[in-house]
C-alpha cells in the first residue's frame, strides 16, 4: 500500500514566526526566552493552513548555538514553547555555521531532504515562506513555490520568487485563493 503524499508549508523561523532583532539592519535570532516573541496573526495563519490539510513545519539555521551565544537548552525550551502555542507539525534545525560545510544549513536542502522523507511531502504542492535569501535559494533549489516576506534587511536580496509579501497572514490569504481556484 502507498502511503497518501502530504503537502507542507515550510516556514522559517525568526522573521516569520517570531520577532528578530534588528541590529544595523540585519536580522539576528532571540537568545533568551524572554526575547521570544510571536509575530501577530502567526497562530491564526497556522491554523488556516492547517485547515487546508497542510503540515506546517520550521526549517530554520541557528549557527548561535555553535557560536556559543545561545545554550542547546534554552533552544529546546523555544522550541517548546512554539509547539506548545503554535500549530506546528515539526521543526528542523541546523546549528552549524557556513564554515562547517555541512548538507543542512540554507540555502543547501538536507533539512527538507529529511522533512520530505518523513512526512512523505509532495514538494509540488508545498510552499516555503522566509524573509532572508537563503530561504528563497533553498526554495528555488527544489522547485518548492516559496514566499519572500521582504523586511528590507540590509543584506543579499532574493532574486528569484513567486510571491513577495509583508507577513506569514499575506502568504496564507494568497495560498487560501490558491486552493479556492484549484
Amino acid at each position: 500500500m502507498v502511503k497518501k503524499k502530504t503537502r507542507a508549508i515550510f516556514l522559517d523561523r525568526d522573521g516569520v514566526i517570531n520577532k528578530s532583532k534588528i541590529i544595523k539592519g540585519k536580522p539576528y535570532a532571540p537568545r533568551k526566552i524572554k526575547d521570544f516573541k510571536i509575530l501577530k496573526n502567526v497562530d491564526k495563519s497556522l491554523f488556516i493552513l492547517k485547515k487546508y490539510g497542510f503540515k506546517n513545519i520550521i526549517i530554520t539555521n541557528q549557527p548561535d548555538v555553535k557560536k556559543g551565544f545561545i545554550k542547546n537548552s534554552i533552544l529546546k525550551k523555544i522550541n517548546k514553547k512554539i509547539k506548545s502555542k503554535l500549530k506546528i507539525d515539526d521543526i528542523y534545525i541546523c546549528k552549524h555555521t557556513d564554515s562547517d560545510k555541512c548538507n543542512c544549513r540554507k540555502p543547501k536542502i538536507g533539512l527538507i531532504k529529511k522533512a520530505k522523507k518523513k512526512w512523505n511531502i509532495d514538494l509540488t504542492k508545498s510552499y516555503l515562506i522566509g524573509d532572508r535569501w537563503r530561504d528563497i535559494l533553498l526554495a528555488n533549489k527544489l522547485n518548492i513555490n516559496c514566499f519572500y516576506i521582504d523586511k528590507n534587511y540590509k543584506e543579499r536580496k532574493p532574486k528569484k520568487f513567486n510571491y513577495k509579501v509583508n507577513n506569514l497572514y499575506e502568504a496564507v490569504k494568497e495560498i487560501k485563493h490558491n486552493e479556492k481556484s484549484n
